[in-house]
């Protein structure tokens, strides 16, 4: 799939209007066949639920497409031949990449090394000695450009290709002091957002750039992290999303080994040097296939919950489409205009409301559960959670809010 300009237009329009994040732009996409006629659907939503929802104008959207390309950038949508395939797999894919550098390296094996910005000398030290390994064995090493192990990580893979996922827009390094080690990464490697130019990173944004860094990779490798370090949602994501998760063992003294010594009691492979790394990910390396998305373009996949949401953004669940349709030229399923049905009937609406509860279900057990055909289903929980009535947790799963 190679979108137009256009077609890339509208995408980048559709997942900057408010309330879309990459599960509600899947559903709308599979409902509606593409993104022109998702956005011109969206008023109608937003009025069905008494709700305001901006959406981003052509101007604006363009003005992004002009400002990247002057930084000389571009963006990757979810599909085309030079989308990362480790990232396409994961759940909540990115439906557009921005990129700075040089995206080939997208197409390398990666992984990710991880740990505690207040790092050890010791954790330094052995982070730069596993990143110069794994990319003399052609390993892309992906880290999140965050001062202590993630620096010494991108240093250390320099002169071989490292990726930076950040949780700002390109235009918006954080932390500042690293913004000569990003213009260097440029140099054989490439920074990666999939957030808008001037964005500026909230906290709440690590969490979300996390799964990048590990959706982009084969494996991740926490080196040093306290009990409640961000590194751990990373490995957390990384479990989530099928990849092989790593730990350097530390002292029992040391808090910043907290964190990885309780992955390896939990089943965390034990990393002591590159080789463990190198042997354990050569099976997937060699397999991509096992990486491979869905067949049918963003299908989602059921999984736990994660413990809060990481993303402002209201993520709306997956609409099947009817099956026997052509593919829309955005590469999504269409349904004749004559069979889309504008609004869920009541009934249907308080069936799937009554079969939720606090306990979050997966989005086929609920379709099972009600009876009624997916599409239906789909319009409904687009409905519901328009209007605040269920909630949408990472990994496909929904809930009941309470009223």
């Amino acid at each position: 799939m190679a979108l137009s300009d256009r077609q890339r237009l509208d995408w980048l329009r559709l997942i900057r209007s408010e309330s879309i994040g990459p599960r509600s732009f899947r559903s709308l996409m599979n409902r509606f066949g593409g993104a022109a006629a998702a956005l011109d659907a969206l008023p109608g939503l937003a009025r069905q639920a008494e709700r305001d929802i901006r959406i981003c104008p052509a101007g604006e959207a363009e003005r992004e497409f002009e400002g990247l390309a002057r930084l000389g950038g571009r963006f990757i949508a979810l599909g085309e031949t030079e989308y990362p395939v480790p990232l396409q797999a994961i759940d909540s894919a990115p439906p557009l990449l921005a990129v700075l550098g040089r995206a080939e390296v997208l197409q390398r094996p990666g992984v990710a090394l991880v740990g505690s910005r207040n790092a050890s000398a010791a954790g330094m030290k052995f982070t730069a000695r596993l990143a110069r390994e794994l990319g003399e064995a052609d390993f892309i090493v992906v880290s999140g450009l965050a001062r202590g192990i993630d620096t010494a990580a991108h240093e250390a893979s320099l002169e071989t290709g490292t990726v930076a996922v950040l949780a700002g827009g390109l235009d918006e390094i954080y932390p500042p002091q690293n913004i000569p080690l990003a213009r260097r990464i440029l140099e054989r490697g490439a920074l990666v957002s999939e957030m808008p130019l001037g964005w500026v990173a909230r906290a709440r944004d690590f969490p979300r750039r996390n799964r990048l860094v590990s959706g982009l990779s084969l494996g991740t490798v926490v080196v040093e992290a306290a009990r409640r370090s961000g590194s751990l949602i990373t490995a957390r994501f990384a479990n989530e999303q099928g990849r092989l998760v790593f730990a350097v063992p530390g002292s029992p003294l040391d808090p910043r080994a907290e964190g990885g010594n309780h992955l390896i009691r939990e089943g965390a492979t034990l990393c002591a040097e590159a080789a463990h790394v190198i042997e354990a990910l050569q099976p997937l390396r060699q397999r991509e296939l096992a990486l491979s998305p869905a067949p049918r373009l963003m299908r989602e996949a059921p999984g736990e919950p994660a413990p809060e949401a990481m993303w402002d953004e209201l993520d709306l669940p997956e609409i099947e489409p009817a099956p026997g349709y052509a593919r829309h030229e955005d590469g999504f399923e269409l349904q004749p205009p004559s069979s889309l049905p504008t609004t869920a009937p009541a009934d249907s609406g308080r069936r799937v409301l009554d079969l939720l509860g606090p306990t979050p279900i997966a989005l086929d057990d609920l379709v099972r559960a009600s009876g009624l055909p997916a599409g239906e289903v789909g319009h409904v929980l687009v409905e519901l959670e328009l209007t605040g009535a269920i909630r949408r947790h990472p990994g496909g799963t929904l809930s009941r809010l309470a009223p």
